[in-house]
């Protein structure tokens, strides 16, 4: 006797799963390079212009994630993954 196993898949809720999955990486992206960039403010590796370019371009990201995810029906606090016993991949302190 056999029986078949049959996966019902959503076509909606599986494009709307994997752009979160994408966002959700693409935000550690951006949470990642912030963090970098602050640890360069912090010791003083960049000058003035640098600063204010590096400011802008994080601030242009920030409002580009918030479209994105806008877009596609998904609030920042959505973009997480869990890693089990290591916790959330995400901080949650910048959204």
């Amino acid at each position: 006797m056999t029986t078949e196993a049959r996966v019902d898949l959503d076509p909606q809720r599986a494009a709307q799963d994997l752009a979160s999955l994408v966002l959700t990486l693409v935000e550690l992206l951006r949470q990642l390079m912030e963090r970098q960039a602050v640890r360069r403010l912090d010791q003083g590796d960049l000058t003035d212009a640098q600063e204010e370019r590096v400011g802008t371009a994080l601030m242009l990201l920030d409002q580009r994630m918030n479209d994105l995810c806008a877009a596609h029906g998904l609030r920042r606090e959505d973009l997480q993954l869990t890693l089990g016993p290591l916790g959330p991949l995400l901080s949650e302190d910048t959204w």
